[in-house]
């Protein structure tokens, strides 16, 4: 047998693949599912994915190679899943377990993922590569795992009990198939997926083209989005909730633990997005650009039929991929659901909007002496008020920023683009801006300049337009 490993040196695959396997790559105890028999026909088309019985796979005669077919990605806060080729097939290892993950710090929760993590490292690869991927069930419980959005033999689905019997505890499965397009795909748990996938067992597929993308882009990012339901005091994520999630995350990360994406000035930008929440659809937003979706699970979007978008939605069970030219600045990359970028506790307080509480507060303190009312004008202040949170919790919102609190939390994460930089993922720290571009208190000589009159300090104002001031509007 002939092994070669790419990506990385042999050595690092070995070690990282002992890391991340527990020590073992265990080929010498693999059970192996079903024989192979891959009778599907070449994709050289959207829509032409019926296989074609008796009709020969079409393997390529060289599998892909970064750097060759392929600038890898970036994962913000993950990885990608090593691998190394054997006899012309690259061959990947993957290990369902539990595991302890953090969300953010201050918040961790035993979960159950791949290869220690949560999402599951990316699987990368190249059109018409044949992949064969070992999956170890090292849980409690049988699993499968689907490849979601991949065109393959019905026998290698993944589905439970449909297309093939699940992998028994203790048991090792090979799937084998070859790769007939491109794109951001995912994989998952197909069984008791509600516990599964509610416990983290999800992970992004990503399929570079043979042939580089016109034009080509300079930085590639994957995220997957989840939801959870974490109580505070407990460390187990409750897969059991239907719609009332309070953990959001991008790549198993909530703000303030998430990772910043990093490019430089006149970049060309992908940010391949998955969704595999239990329930929830998320619009994300990026702010300070404009970008066009070129791609969905499905294929490629012609370039006629492209336009400018500032949000994406992203529908459970889809990818969606977008494409820019980097603007220098900090720029906001969050869900624009409200309450997806909140954190713990954010979802059960009644609304204290406009409440004046007079002496409440002495008087219920002489049952309950922390008492403090709060949440009268909003959540803003939850961060940094100095209140403690119970044992493994998060503030509702939060995070150090360069002027004040970030008042975000959730699916919040931060695009830093620089002119320069010292490094192509270390975090560049706070853009600073220019003078003269930073939104401040105005002076009085600006109002009256600009013929601006604040009426009291409730925030009323009031607006003459034209050197008489001849009409005036007040708000």
């Amino acid at each position: 047998m002939k092994a070669t490993t790419t990506g990385i040196a042999r050595r690092d695959f070995i070690i990282a693949g002992a890391a991340a396997t527990g020590g073992a790559l265990l080929l010498g105890t693999i059970t192996e599912a079903r024989a192979i028999s891959e009778v599907a026909p070449p994709l050289d088309r959207i829509g032409s994915s019926t296989p074609g019985a008796g009709e020969a796979p079409a393997i390529s005669p060289q599998p892909g190679m970064p750097g060759e077919h392929y600038t890898p990605v970036t994962v913000p806060s993950g990885r990608a899943l090593p691998w190394k080729i054997v006899n012309g097939v690259k061959v990947y290892h993957l290990i369902a377990e539990e595991t302890e993950h953090e969300f953010a710090p201050g918040l961790k929760a035993t979960c159950w993922g791949y290869n220690g993590a949560v999402p599951g490292p990316v699987i990368e690869a190249v059109e018409g590569d044949r992949v064969r991927i070992y999956v170890t069930n090292r849980l409690p419980a049988a699993t499968t795992v689907h490849w979601h959005g991949v065109l393959l033999p019905s026998g290698m689905d993944g589905v439970g009990g449909l297309s093939q019997r699940v992998i028994q505890p203790g048991e090792t499965f090979k799937y084998e198939f070859t790769l007939r397009q491109h794109g951001m795909l995912m994989y998952h748990s197909h069984h008791d997926e509600m516990t599964q996938i509610g416990l983290g067992m999800t992970g992004a597929f990503v399929i570079h083209p043979r042939q580089w993308r016109d034009p080509p882009v300079d930085r590639d990012f994957v995220i997957m989005l989840h939801e959870w339901r974490i109580d505070v005091d407990t460390r187990r994520p409750n897969p059991n909730e239907m719609t009332d999630f309070n953990i959001l995350t991008m790549n198993g990360r909530a703000f303030p633990g998430t990772e910043p994406l990093v490019a430089k000035a006149g970049d060309r930008v992908r940010i391949r997005i998955g969704n595999l929440s239990p329930m929830s659809h998320h619009p994300i937003h990026l702010h300070g650009h404009r970008f066009r979706i070129v791609e969905t699970d499905g294929g490629p979007i012609s370039e006629a039929a492209q336009w400018p978008e500032t949000t994406v939605l992203v529908n459970v069970g889809s990818t969606r991929t977008i494409e820019f030219i980097a603007t220098v600045g900090d720029w906001a990359l969050h869900c624009h659901m409200t309450h997806h970028v909140m954190n713990q506790m954010g979802h059960q307080f009644p609304n204290m909007i406009g409440v004046k509480p007079g002496d409440l507060d002495e008087k219920v303190r002489h049952l309950l002496p922390e008492y403090m009312s709060m949440g009268e004008s909003g959540m803003a202040d939850m961060a940094t008020m100095g209140m403690s949170v119970p044992v493994n919790s998060i503030p509702m919102v939060g995070g150090a920023g360069p002027f004040d609190y970030i008042t975000m939390g959730g699916m919040f994460t931060i695009l830093k683009v620089r002119e320069q930089l010292v490094s192509d993922t270390r975090d560049p720290g706070w853009y600073d801006s220019p003078p003269g571009t930073v939104a401040d208190r105005a002076t009085e000589a600006e109002l009256r300049a600009d013929g601006i009159k604040v009426v009291g300090s409730s925030g009323d104002h009031a607006m003459s337009h034209g050197s008489g001031g001849r009409h005036a509007h007040a708000r």
